[in-house]
């Protein structure tokens, strides 16, 4: 379903919504077909991929076509763009992509880390690839980038040494605000560059004081770590949220959005709230964005 917002001035404003299948990748993994249709029962317009989940492209393309779903993106990782090359672009041009998403950083290709010079330089070659194969590439943030290098953000670095020709942006309105910025204001920095938004929700106790060794690691939140890891991880002091549920303010976040240019909004929900489902919370995010047309 479109997102409309009527501003001040009248005018009904839409954005098309997405899910990042990242949020409901064990679902993915369980019941492909079926997960797929709950989420366009609910309302979604499309999909990102973070895989295929063992599937064909043919079959995923005529999947998502029988459905009605919109493929509009994948995040692919640095290091698999680069040994697949072509293959990577390829498969997701085939399927209906129109962006390749590079995620997450390992900690050395990281601003300040010891191979950011030579990550930047793999990132412009990557980006010029996507582009002979009718795709553009974007960068997803976290919280890592905004350390400063030369009183500039390493984010901001990113994006000033490769053009806007080879690499977009991809905002994660979640850990800009981890970040001590704000997402609105960051969003509008990058106006005509920034073709897909993800809304990400969260409660983070303290958010604007000095971390410290006692906090928790939000990273073990991503679900990278084994499950037993992550139930050790206390909820109390960091969570990922349905939208609506958390401390972002999707309602600014929606029209910064449409502001610069946007063409797709994108949920996502690294893990669920504590007694919530991954799907439950891929439903009520998308309740939510239903309840505030206006």
């Amino acid at each position: 379903m479109m997102v409309e917002l009527r501003p001040s001035g009248g005018c009904v404003m839409s954005l098309p919504i997405a899910l990042q299948l990242y949020s409901v990748r064990d679902e993915m993994v369980a019941d492909f077909e079926g997960t797929l249709r709950k989420i366009k029962g609910f309302g979604y317009d499309g999909v990102e991929f973070a895989s295929l989940y063992g599937k064909e492209p043919q079959y995923v393309k005529d999947f998502l076509n029988e459905l009605g779903l919109t493929p509009i993106s994948a995040h692919v990782s640095l290091e698999e763009i680069l040994e697949k090359k072509d293959e990577v672009f390829k498969t997701y041009k085939f399927i209906g992509c129109e962006y390749i998403v590079i995620p997450y950083l390992d900690e050395k290709r990281r601003p300040g880390g010891p191979l950011f010079e030579k990550t930047l330089e793999d990132m412009k070659e990557a980006g010029k690839k996507a582009k002979e194969h009718g795709l553009y590439l974007l960068y997803h943030n976290h919280d890592f980038e905004f350390i400063k290098i030369d009183e500039k953000y390493g984010l901001d670095i990113i994006y000033e040494k490769i053009s806007s020709d080879y690499l977009g942006v991809q905002p994660d309105t979640c850990w800009i605000k981890v970040a001590k910025e704000d997402p609105v204001q960051y969003i509008k920095k990058y106006k005509g560059r920034v073709p897909v938004v993800h809304l990400k929700d969260f409660f983070k106790k303290d958010l604007y004081q000095e971390e410290n060794e006692d906090q928790i690691k939000m990273y073990d939140l991503l679900g990278v770590k084994p499950k037993d890891d992550i139930r050790q991880v206390s909820q109390e002091t960091f969570t990922f949220k349905p939208l609506g549920y958390g401390m972002q303010n999707i309602p600014e976040i929606l029209k910064a959005s449409k502001e610069v240019g946007a063409q797709w909004v994108v949920v996502e929900q690294d893990m669920p709230a504590k007694g919530m489902t991954a799907i439950e919370s891929a439903r009520l995010s998308i309740k939510y964005l239903n309840n505030i047309i206006w």
